[in-house]
């Protein structure tokens, strides 16, 4: 049938360029942020490109070893999600918020693993480093948010609305420090400076995990 074979060509294709299809939807993430915080639905849209995300990260991955259970935990965060979004339960929130963390974080560590395992360096092994940073930056914005609203005040100005976690966390990963958003709570501070600190080492063993794994092709 013509639609099981379209169906089959787009998974061979997905298969062949996940992590760059995870690049693009994060970009998008990223470089909209702003505009859709503009706009009446802003919340809403960001929601979706953040469930997106979540969604490309776990299908990026879960034919890795051990990562079935990312399936799971992505369910349960549309359960949770959907069911905070209809009572309006702010403690739900927190915990979908949670397990959104939890399961970018997975999706990072084996995204990561993928990138910088031996074998030969491709688009998709750089998408897949260029991945981990971009996840990373937004795994730590949602942190910056959550920090904020369990304890109000924890940056200035305040509050942290997710637009501005997003900018916060990427100007931080980048070291760039404009100062315009600044954490004042120990909290707030400690996580901003692990951001940094890890953002800076990762690219080093990037750089040099790279530059190896190209030399030994070339040998």
């Amino acid at each position: 049938m013509p639609a099981r074979r379209d169906l089959m060509s787009f998974r061979a294709w997905y298969r062949q360029h996940r992590f760059a299809t995870l690049f693009a939807i994060q970009m998008l993430a990223i470089g909209t942020h702003r505009v859709l915080d503009a706009t009446v639905a802003g919340g809403k849209l960001l929601d979706l490109l953040f469930g997106l995300s979540l969604f490309a990260a776990i299908a990026s991955v879960v034919e890795e070893r051990g990562m079935r259970t990312l399936v799971v935990l992505g369910a349960a965060f549309v359960v949770v999600r959907g069911v905070q979004e209809v009572l309006g339960l702010p403690a739900l929130l927190a915990f979908s918020e949670s397990l959104w963390v939890i399961t970018c974080v997975l999706a990072t560590v084996a995204t990561a693993r993928y990138a910088l395992r031996p074998g030969r360096v491709d688009g998709e092994r750089i998408f897949a480093a260029l991945d981990v940073y971009l996840l990373a930056g937004l795994v730590f914005s949602i942190a910056y948010f959550v920090i904020d609203h369990a304890s109000p005040g924890s940056f200035r100005p305040d509050p942290l609305m997710r637009g501005d976690a997003i900018y916060f966390s990427f100007i931080t990963i980048a070291t760039l420090g404009y100062g315009d958003i600044v954490p004042v709570n120990g909290a707030a501070r400690g996580l901003a400076m692990l951001e940094a600190i890890g953002g800076q080492m990762y690219l080093a063993v990037l750089v040099a995990r790279m530059v190896s794994l190209y030399s030994k092709e070339e040998d």
